[in-house]
């Protein structure tokens, strides 16, 4: 790396820190504080009722403050990185992002607290004085051997999980790298001969682990900068090295590795060259995790071991073993059942979880972070990435189980499969919302026919969809081509033999398909000629020719183009029988709640017909997630303080869904805020219709909606759902080209609901 290149990472690194305000932490209030009575509940004198709960039984501390989710992240600052002992306050940076990590990986609360405090036991002391206040402990950055002291101790006094992350969360990691490392060369922990460079507390404890996980302790040599550790050595030797010495004449790295099926390196650069790579056994498993530069070089294995399988600390090469594979995720599950520590049982719980992971399809939302890498389980692919968002799911209620299991629960779970849905709420936001619309799909086996079946979005989606619910995907496009993008994007389905697929270029119903689309558009100007172009051209038509005779129940298509044109082709086919589009209604699952937008795409600017159209449809489909819809017309004008523009056609919308008896709630015209703010409306409008917040709103203008919803996805952090076409009978959606595979997922779970469930 340049001189240069390292000066602008610096700097860019500074920025980070400095701006726009100092640090990467804040405290943030989770109850209203907002006048006289709920200060008076949030401290004197309501607050002594909470206070006395706990004196009463000391386990309401979880019920009423934010222990439960709570850990302190503890350093003296004498082990930092590759920095070495640089004291408490420089560590801070480190302990800052340490805290982030716990809060965006698993949605742990985390104080970092840096301590001057040098001797061993007197930390201890300091941190089981803490105990009051968190409900686990991550000791880091203590140089060894004073972090063995400092968790030991803690652990015999503190009666909730201490973990010294440098050891055990890089155990860990190394674990579940070696579980996969060894699966792919196809052998066994109890046979396999390795040599380990490091003696500090990540080398010793990651041995530990290897132990446990079936290692034999006389195929383990530790070497640190003196040489192999053997016995009768006095230099530089601890308990935790002695435990690994070897009764042995040899006393070099270069002699001990001859034969060896796994080197382990967490010691320094250039520690392992080319020459003793080439004296281990065939398929090497090579583990090179020092940082920033490691023992030894990926290329410098690979020229001498080409079937080597590699793993380092860094982000630039394949399988880089982090700890935040580990922590975040552990910590969740053993503060969630209220363990009183994090033991053996647990820690091994956590490496197959991870281990699990990586030999599954990846995930789409790991793939879309890390665009371009091969993310399919071989040499190169050992453990998920970070980015992951199933690891919390797996590995926390793994963790959960295990606590269970092990009668260190305080707090056993009685579900564990209700418990993992809610820790996968906390990263697919729309889980929670969707699931009565999955659970709708279940109750039949429907086909949904997608029209862009190359797409690596609709190929992930189709993956999910035969994991995940009973629907049969149909993709349309080129079987060549989807088998070698699915090969690509590492998912291990395949066309036609998991799904079936419609190749335009050849497919033996193409005269059935043309002839239909003739059938039906003779009159409208299409020849048998065209009907042939369109039927190999035209994925959109072709799926809804599908749809219409009877081959596929639902139709997911617009994940490029213009929406307008697929609509063009859905209207023309599908619109029979007393069928055609009502308007699109998107739902923005937003911080707070959901919201839905409406019309965003069919009509420009609709009439007061279409418009009550919008609103009954609207009502109907918001039924589907389990909600109670309140529906709000929204326009610049504000009940009626405008005679023209959109305030008029609303207000003659209104008149319309007057005329009969409504099974929902409305309210117009309004502004959005008027909408969304009830003491605001009651002050301009007395007694209106809705109560409480609106959930709908319908605009008199599509660039209104439009814009409402994109500023909402993309400044409000809002989760899209939908487009959902309305009025077609569930036959047929068209979703926008900014969609992800999880939403493909989810217009799949709403395309496969049977239309009795909504009307």
């Amino acid at each position: 790396m340049s001189s240069d290149h390292k000066e602008t990472l610096r700097q860019a690194a500074l920025v980070y820190h400095e701006t726009p305000k100092p640090g990467k932490l804040e405290i943030r209030a989770t109850k209203p504080l907002a006048n006289g009575r709920d200060l008076a509940r949030a401290y004197s004198p309501g607050v002594a009722e909470a206070s006395i709960e706990i004196k009463n039984d000391p386990a309401n501390a979880a019920r009423y403050t934010a222990r439960g989710n709570l850990v302190a992240v503890v350093s003296n600052g004498s082990a930092v990185l590759g920095l070495g002992n640089i004291g408490a306050l420089a560590s801070k940076p480190v302990m800052e992002g340490k805290a982030v990590l716990f809060k965006n990986f698993a949605g742990i609360d985390c104080f970092d607290i840096e301590v001057n405090e040098a001797d061993p036991e007197r930390l201890a002391d300091i941190v089981c004085a803490l105990e009051p206040t968190f409900g686990a402990i991550n000791l880091e950055d203590i140089k060894a051997p004073d972090c063995f002291i400092v968790e030991k101790l803690c652990r015999e006094r503190m009666n909730i999980p201490v973990f010294h992350d440098d050891q055990h969360g890089t155990a860990i990691v190394v674990g579940a790298a070696a579980t996969n490392a060894l699966h792919v060369a196809g052998k066994k922990f109890e046979d396999i001969k390795i040599v380990s460079t490091g003696g500090g507390a990540a080398g010793i404890a990651c041995l530990n682990m290897l132990l446990k996980l079936g290692v034999k302790r006389e195929n383990v040599w530790l070497c640190d900068i003196h040489g192999l550790v053997y016995e009768g050595r006095e230099e530089d030797m601890n308990p935790q090295k002695a435990a690994y010495a070897q009764n042995s004449d040899l006393r070099t790295l270069d002699q001990v590795v001859d034969g060896a099926d796994m080197f382990l390196g967490l010691s320094g650069p250039g520690v392992l060259i080319p020459e003793m790579v080439a004296k281990m056994t065939a398929q090497p498993i090579v583990f090179a995790l020092a940082n920033p530069t490691p023992e030894i070089l990926p290329d410098e294995v690979k020229s001498v071991a080409k079937d080597a399988i590699i793993a380092t600390g860094r982000s630039d090469f394949p399988n880089q073993v982090n700890n935040v594979l580990c922590f975040p995720f552990i910590f969740r599950g053993a503060l969630d059942v209220g363990a009183t520590e994090i033991n053996d049982k647990m820690q091994i719980a956590c490496i197959d979880g991870i281990a699990a992971l990586a030999r599954a399809t990846t995930s789409a939302e790991a793939a879309a972070a890390y665009k371009g890498e091969q993310l399919s389980f071989g040499a190169d692919y050992l453990i998920p990435k970070p980015f992951d968002p199933r690891l919390v799911g797996v590995v926390s209620s793994a963790v959960a189980q295990a606590a269970m299991e092990t009668g260190v629960a305080t707090r056993p779970i009685a579900d564990l499969d209700e418990y993992r849905a809610r820790l996968n709420q906390t990263v697919f936001k729309s889980a929670l919302l969707m699931r009565p619309v999955f659970d709708a799909a279940r109750t039949a086996s429907r086909k949904i026919v997608f029209a862009e079946g190359e797409d690596e979005r609709v190929l992930r989606a189709a993956q999910a969809i035969l994991e995940e619910t009973t629907e049969t995907p149909i993709l349309i496009g080129r079987p060549e081509v989807i088998e070698a993008r699915c090969a690509r994007a590492g998912l291990d389905i395949r066309p036609g033999a998991d799904f079936p697929i419609v190749n335009p270029e050849n497919d033996p119903r193409y005269r059935d398909y043309w002839q239909s689309y003739h059938a039906i558009m003779a009159r409208r100007g299409v020849t048998p000629d065209i009907a042939r172009a369109v039927m190999r051209t035209n994925t959109t038509a072709i799926g809804a020719v599908m749809v219409h005779r009877g081959e596929a129940d639902s139709l997911i298509c617009g994940t490029f183009g213009e929406y307008r044109w697929h609509l063009n082709y859905v209207s023309q086919l599908l619109a029979q029988g007393g069928l055609r589009p009502h308007g699109a209604l998107s739902l923005m699952i937003l911080e707070d709640g959901p919201l839905f937008i409406a019309d965003t795409h069919v009509w420009s600017r609709p009439t007061p017909e279409q418009l009550a159209e919008v609103a009954i449809g609207a009502a109907r489909h918001v039924r589907r997630f389990g909600l109670e819809p309140k529906i709000a017309f929204c326009s610049q004008s504000q009940f009626g303080n405008q005679a023209e523009g959109s305030g008029k056609r609303l207000r003659e919308a209104m008149a319309l869904l007057d005329t009969a008896a409504r099974d929902f709630t409305y309210e117009g015209e309004m502004n959005v805020d008027a909408a969304l703010d009830e003491e605001l409306r009651e002050r301009l409008l007395p007694g209106g219709r809705i109560e409480g917040a609106a959930n709908v709103l319908i605009f008199g203008h599509a660039d209104a909606a439009s814009a409402t919803r994109n500023i909402l996805k993309m400044k409000g952090g809002g989760l899209e759902v939908g487009p959902i076409l309305m009025g077609m009978g569930n036959r047929a959606h068209i979703v926008s080209p900014s969609i992800t595979p999880r939403g493909l997922l989810n217009m799949a779970a709403v395309a496969g609901t049977p239309v009795e469930h909504y009307g």
